[in-house]
């Protein structure tokens, strides 16, 4: 999965009016994970079978980079899709640096009311909160998953992306320009990380 994607652009319910903090929890969750990757995972291949460990560390990064610019009024293009400036096993020091541009960007409210100009049109921050947080589980558990780690998955990080996954990206079609496989059941009761990552075509 990759955040270009305009499928996920269309939330199902109206937003929280500041879902922020499930955007947070994650970031702070994906620095663990970052740090948790042993050389011996960089060349394993994750669930998103295009990307390595190597690869997803690099475009997490990347993304995070990529939402501080936005948050910020910025254009998506100017951030390359992987981070290629990070060496090697640096990927959690790299997200602590980039982390303090994403705080002072998003931690003021007015980000909510912004206008963020994704591919495929402007949305405003309060939505591409819940898309970012949303694209930020995904690969977070991807390199979870990969690298043998079994974070603990805030409700709050979970809560926004399960409301609107069915609208973000339909069970049909998928594949071609909708990059996720076939939805992946699981049982109604199973946590709730599980059955996001089974909609978007990941085996728990």
């Amino acid at each position: 999965m990759t955040e270009t994607v305009n499928v996920s652009g269309a939330p199902a319910t109206r937003p929280s009016t500041d879902p922020r903090g499930g955007l947070f929890k994650v970031v702070a969750l994906a620095h663990e994970v970052l740090a948790g990757i042993r050389p011996d995972q960089y060349d394993e291949v994750t669930p998103c079978p295009d990307y390595s460990v190597r690869d997803m560390a690099n475009h997490l990064v990347s993304v995070l980079r990529r939402v501080a610019v936005l948050g910020a009024g910025g254009s998506f293009m100017s951030v390359p899709h992987f981070a290629e400036d990070i060496a090697d096993g640096d990927w959690a020091e790299a997200w602590a640096v980039s982390v303090k541009e994403f705080d002072a960007v998003w931690s003021d409210p007015a980000v909510l009311g912004r206008q963020i100009g994704l591919p495929w049109g402007p949305v405003p921050g309060v939505v591409a909160s819940v898309i970012y947080t949303n694209e930020f589980v995904l690969h977070v558990w991807d390199l979870a998953k990969a690298t043998g780690q079994n974070p603990t998955w805030d409700p709050e990080m979970l809560a926004a992306p399960l409301a609107n996954m069915h609208r973000a990206v339909p069970a049909e079609p998928r594949g071609g320009q909708v990059p996720f496989g076939p939805v992946v059941e699981v049982h109604e009761d199973a946590p709730a990380i599980d059955r996001l990552v089974g909609w978007y075509g990941r085996r728990p």
